[in-house]
């Protein structure tokens, strides 16, 4: 074979690599952008450096603001656990989806959820974490709801112990180290424990399944639903410790000053926040960065659970009410959104959204259009600000214990009916977010409008009636 052969033979293996070569990095640059949605159990909106905490240590968090968005108006589900959750999965309100109180009812298949959503666009779909939306052997199990991957609690009972002894890959029990002791009586009974030898604190172990999913699924798009369990309480019984407050141990707060359950509650937060940062550092390394949009929150606002006082941190940051109440302390919440290089580093927003948003902001990154009816708005446009950003008519929740409760918010106006005792609250936001001047007397025509909106907002439930 000639020189002048295997030249051109060179040039040609250069030219058609260099091809391959393009062709890839155009693939990669048009993927389809992964997703991580990570869920605080009971983080209060003044719980964050980035929201004005000033003694609990969340560098991890803070920085992720510093380098991505940060949400003012952002709203939980709901005010407790698995009706906020429901609201996040299916992406309707409380007075539409299927699951609005901390009841044992499951998902039903005609329930899509944004993980269904995500797998017909191609992405791998893992929950990592507490459920709380179907039993074992339920229609509502994670892996009938769309996800391909599910390591967790089932049962959000359960999840109160941190360190139980069994939790669940796909639909078999995963046996742990720890030893425990269930209640037998109550509302709780066979599902309440506490550890009496605590060795996994299963807060580490999700962190640890998730460093290791992005290690399987860094090819393809994915979506990584990571549900932690902190800072809930164990609130069934304390046979195990002095307190509800379940972690390995309470550094870097052991030696100061504080309650021995607030610096349980501390940690907690810390301890959240250290898992976050090894989430996003596992981002970096995987050079997953830049096609990653990563968003944290909380289910519902702070707790009184297992002895621990909310304003000793002022963990509402300054809002009225905490877990269980339907004013802005039990229901608005952080939120963080990052995604290097779309999302604008040290942004911040007022645009008031909610769970149920995240639907159909999810199928807008995927390009997959919802096939089911929704309350939700994209808030893809806020993130990348770009377009024009949709705003809700009103927002919607209600929740079925404590005698009963409904709010609804529509502009700066936000209405508060306690069916209980048939009394009605107005409160105008913009002049008065810690909702201390009740202005009924004054707006009655404002609120006769929300009056009407809280009776339209929800459909009758068989499961969750409501009086009307």
């Amino acid at each position: 074979m000639s020189m002048k052969t295997l030249l051109k033979i060179g040039i040609y293996l250069v030219l058609t690599a260099g091809g391959w070569y393009a062709a890839s990095a155009q693939s990669a640059s048009t993927r389809k952008p992964n997703i991580i949605f990570i869920l605080a159990d009971d983080l209060g909106y003044g719980d964050l450096g980035c929201y004005g905490q000033k003694v609990i240590q969340t560098p991890n968090l803070d920085r992720m603001a510093r380098e991505g968005m940060r949400f003012t108006q952002h709203y939980a589900g709901s005010t407790v656990c698995a009706p906020s959750r429901s609201a996040l999965m299916t992406g309707q309100h409380t007075g539409h989806t299927r699951i609005r109180g901390n009841e044992r009812f499951p998902l039903l298949p005609e329930d899509k959820t944004v993980a269904e959503h995500l797998k017909e666009a191609g992405y791998t779909t893992a929950l990592i974490g507490k459920w709380g939306l179907g039993e074992e052997g339920s229609v509502g199990v994670p892996r009938r709801q769309g996800f391909d991957y599910f390591y967790g609690y089932l049962n959000q009972t359960h999840a109160h112990n941190h360190f139980t002894d069994f939790l669940w890959r796909n639909e078999e029990k995963v046996r742990l180290a720890n030893e425990v002791v269930y209640l037998e009586t109550g509302g709780a009974k066979g599902i309440g424990s506490a550890a009496t030898k605590r060795v996994e604190w299963t807060q580490d172990l999700f962190t640890k399944e998730a460093l290791q999913f992005l290690d399987r699924a860094k090819q393809a798009p994915f979506f990584l639903y990571l549900s932690y369990v902190s800072p809930h309480a164990n609130n069934e019984h304390r046979l195990a410790s002095q307190h509800g407050i379940e972690v390995p141990d309470n550094s870097p707060y052991t030696n100061r000053d504080y309650p021995e359950v607030e610096k349980a509650f501390a940690a907690s937060v810390t301890r959240l926040d250290n898992h976050v940062g090894q989430v996003l550092a596992k981002l970096r390394e995987l050079k997953l960065d830049d096609n990653t949009l990563v968003i944290f929150t909380s289910d519902n606002g702070p707790h009184a659970e297992g002895g621990n006082d909310p304003t000793y941190f002022n963990s509402s940051g300054g809002l009225r009410g905490i877990k269980r109440d339907l004013y802005e302390g039990g229901i608005r919440v952080p939120m963080i959104a990052r995604w290097p290089g779309k999302v604008k580093a040290g942004s911040i927003s007022s645009h008031a959204s909610a769970f149920w948003d995240f639907l159909p902001t999810a199928c807008n990154l995927a390009g997959v259009q919802s096939s089911i009816q929704t309350d939700g708005i994209s808030y893809l446009p806020t993130l990348l600000g770009k377009g024009n950003q949709k705003q809700h008519p009103y927002l919607y929740w209600e929740f079925h214990e404590q005698g009963r409760k409904q709010a609804v918010r529509q502009g700066n106006y936000k209405l508060v009916y306690l069916l209980k005792d048939n009394q009605i609250e107005l409160y105008d936001l913009s002049r008065d977010p810690a909702e201390q001047h009740n202005i009924t007397a004054q707006n009655p025509e404002v609120v006769s409008r929300l009056k009407s909106l809280m009776e339209q907002a929800r459909v009758p439930s068989a499961e969750f009636p409501f009086a009307q």
